[in-house]
């Protein structure tokens, strides 16, 4: 049995039955959003060396990719530390057991390699402000809130970068600086922990900085404000050192509810992003301070607090100004009965409730290791029916627009009775980061079909190769059409190359 296995118990409860599977329409856009998160803060990593980590995380992947996973999100500082090499924090404990105690390998730098070897991006997740977890009872020597007390806020058992002080801004994207100058990722990600999560009975205590810093605002309003100056900060630090890497964020899955004074808020009673977190997230997004966004719904259908129908719609209608995927919880999907039909869980409705907005443009799960595992048949369903062709990632036309230049020399070699698709990158004086060549994509249609690129089902392969081995398979007259991506999945027009029998 495969070793990440041993994370979660195995879900019978409402598996999708074969029947109902039967009834499902095979539907993949060819462009779409489809991440995981391995998350750190859980602790399954801990106990594991070097070799186990790698297989687990390997084991994890090729699941993933099974269902044509093309993102992964994957926590890299957790509380102040790193799941890296870090010469301004030490290395988390969520690894080794001890924080500052080095692991003798670099997690982000396999995680890059190995995503990107499976034509994945692979997005570097921190949590900006928290210092220390509850569970955490020895911090290392250099630890920022070892170096300067003085500026981090203590609550409910945690502890805090003090949201106020410009220091702390800056120290956060020192570390993002870090982290984008020197590893390949394709996204900075952050969570949905800004101010603390309220603990009844407890007031944070930051009514000093209030006082000397908020100029007679209210207190909220200054809160928020605090969180909006490090969202931009973090944007302007990703956007100035490589243009092509994303800033995305993931909320808390409610915005506000909707009250007398707030109409325009969801149909939902819960904890607000904007009152309780303080974090404005429209806010972020319609200014373009963030590149993606994905709300946690992690809520069932006919949640009496937090629906996920009413969440869906309520976010693609007020937060699309940028891409908007939705994040989905594995578990509590397949923990849910259907509420029309009670013998399947909820999966496939709220497949089809995301897609139906045209302002949704995928989902991310959580977390990675419950879906490698197939909990409730979830990854299966996908590798079926949703997820059953390759898709590229949507664009980002507001970073760049520009399409590439078409690949050139198309044709078959054949050597030993094997065929061989090759092409060459078209010449180019100089290429930019932002239009070199990244990925290639082809197409195959049967013979005197219509060729439509648009056709996710047409894609045989997506590879950084310059040539495609032709399968046994792929027999008899063939039309293959080959096309170029670059960083930003701006496509090239097709290369066609006809193969008769």
């Amino acid at each position: 049995m495969k070793q990440y296995l041993r994370v979660f118990a195995i879900i019978s409860f409402m598996l999708v039955s074969t029947v109902a599977m039967a009834s499902l329409r095979p539907d993949s856009p060819k462009r779409e959003f489809r991440g995981a998160w391995i998350q750190a803060v859980n602790g399954q990593f801990m106990g594991m060396n070097e070799f186990e980590m790698k297989n687990y995380l390997r084991e994890m992947l090729d699941e993933l990719k099974k269902a044509n996973v093309n993102a992964i999100i994957f926590q890299v500082r957790v509380e102040g530390d790193a799941l890296y090499e870090s010469q301004i924090e030490p290395w988390s404990r969520y690894i080794t057991g001890q924080q500052g105690f080095s692991p003798g390998w670099d997690p982000l730098a396999f995680m890059v390699d190995e995503s990107h070897r499976r034509n994945m991006e692979l997005h570097a997740w921190i949590n900006p402000y928290r210092a220390c977890t509850k569970g955490t009872t020895e911090l290392a020597p250099n630890h920022a809130s070892c170096l300067n007390p003085e500026r981090f806020l203590s609550y409910d058992g945690q502890l805090y970068f003090n949201q106020a002080m410009q220091e702390n801004r800056d120290h956060i994207c020192a570390v993002v600086k870090d982290i984008v100058s020197r590893y390949d990722i394709d996204a900075l990600h952050i969570d949905d922990y800004f101010y603390p999560y309220p603990s009844k009975g407890q007031e944070f205590p930051d009514e000093d900085d209030y006082v000397a810093m908020g100029n007679g605002a209210d207190k909220g309003d200054w809160r928020r404000e605090n969180v909006n100056k490090l969202i931009l900060q973090l944007h302007n630090t990703v956007r100035s050192l490589k243009p092509w890497v994303k800033f995305g964020v993931s909320p808390f899955g409610i915005y506000r509810n909707a009250t007398e004074a707030v109409p325009s808020g969801s149909n939902t009673r819960g904890l607000q992003s904007y009152d309780d977190l303080y974090a404005d997230v429209l806010l972020w997004v319609n200014e373009g301070w963030v590149d993606y966004c994905i709300p946690q719904l992690y809520w069932e259908i006919g949640h009496k607090a937090a629906d996920y129908e009413a969440l869906v719609g309520w976010w693609a209608k007020y937060a699309s100004n940028r891409p908007l995927y939705i994040g989905q919880d594995v578990n509590r999907t397949v923990r849910a009965a259907d509420i029309d039909n009670p013998k399947r869980h909820q999966q496939p409705r709220k497949m089809e409730l995301q897609r139906a907005e045209k302002n949704i443009q995928g989902s991310c799960l959580w977390d990675a290791a419950s879906a490698a595992q197939n909990v409730g048949r979830y990854r299966e369903v996908l590798s079926a029916y949703y997820h059953k062709y390759p898709s590229l990632m949507p664009a980002y036309p507001f970073i760049d627009k520009k399409a590439p230049k078409k690949v050139k020399g198309v044709q078959i070699v054949e050597n030993e009775n094997e065929k061989v698709l090759v092409w060459s990158k078209a010449e180019e004086k100089k290429y930019d980061a932002m239009n070199e060549p990244w990925r290639y994509v082809v197409y195959c249609f049967a013979d005197k079909e219509k060729v439509n690129l648009n056709d996710a089902s047409k894609i045989v392969a997506i590879t950084d190769n310059i040539y495609y081995k032709i399968p046994d398979s792929e027999h008899g007259s063939r039309t293959y059409v080959v096309t170029v991506l670059d960083r930003m999945q701006n496509e090239s027009k097709g290369v066609k190359c006809k193969v008769k029998k």
